[in-house]
C-alpha cells in the first residue's frame, strides 16, 4: 500500500528534532556511567545535542536517514525511491551543514563524536567507545 502524500507529510510533521529515542537511549547510557551533561549547546556550532564543556567535547547523535550515514552496512541510510528531486538536495545540505559544524568546533578546540542510530544495535560497543572518546586526554 502506498502512502497519499497527505499522510506522508504528516508523518513527516512528527519528525523531532530534539529529545528523539537515540538521544535519549545516548542520554541515558551516558547518565548510567556517571558522566554529567548539557544538552544543546546553542552557543556552539551545530547545537550539538550533548556537550561536556569542561572536557570540550560534543556529541551528535545523527539518524542515518536524515544525515546520510555513508556506512555500506547501514541498512537505515537508504534513499527513498520516490521523489529524489526533492530529498537528494535536503539530504545532502543536512550532510554539509554537519561537516562545517565539525570543523568549526574543531576549528576552536574542541573533540567531536558522532553517534549514528544503527550503532544503538550494539550498545556494549557503543558504550565502550563514548568512554573512550570522553576519557581520552584532551590535548590529542
Amino acid at each position: 500500500m502506498t502512502e497519499t502524500p497527505e499522510h506522508r507529510s504528516w508523518t513527516m510533521s512528527r519528525v523531532r528534532g530534539k529529545d528523539t529515542a537515540p538521544e535519549m537511549r545516548v542520554r541515558r547510557l551516558l547518565h548510567s556511567l556517571g558522566y554529567r551533561y548539557r544538552l544543546h549547546a546553542k552557543d556552539l556550532p551545530g547545537k550539538p545535542d550533548i556537550v561536556f564543556r569542561g572536557r570540550k567535547k560534543a556529541v551528535f547523535i545523527h539518524g542515518c536517514f536524515w544525515h546520510r550515514h555513508d556506512d555500506p552496512t547501514c541498512k537505515l541510510a537508504r534513499l527513498p525511491k520516490s521523489n529524489l528531486d526533492f530529498w537528494v538536495p535536503k539530504l545532502e545540505r543536512n550532510v554539509e551543514r554537519d561537516r562545517i559544524a565539525y570543523e568549526t568546533l574543531q576549528g576552536i578546540g574542541w573533540h567531536v563524536f558522532v553517534v549514528w542510530e544503527c550503532q544503538l544495535k550494539n550498545p556494549a560497543a557503543l558504550q565502550k567507545e563514548l568512554i573512550t572518546f570522553l576519557d581520552r586526554a584532551r590535548d590529542e
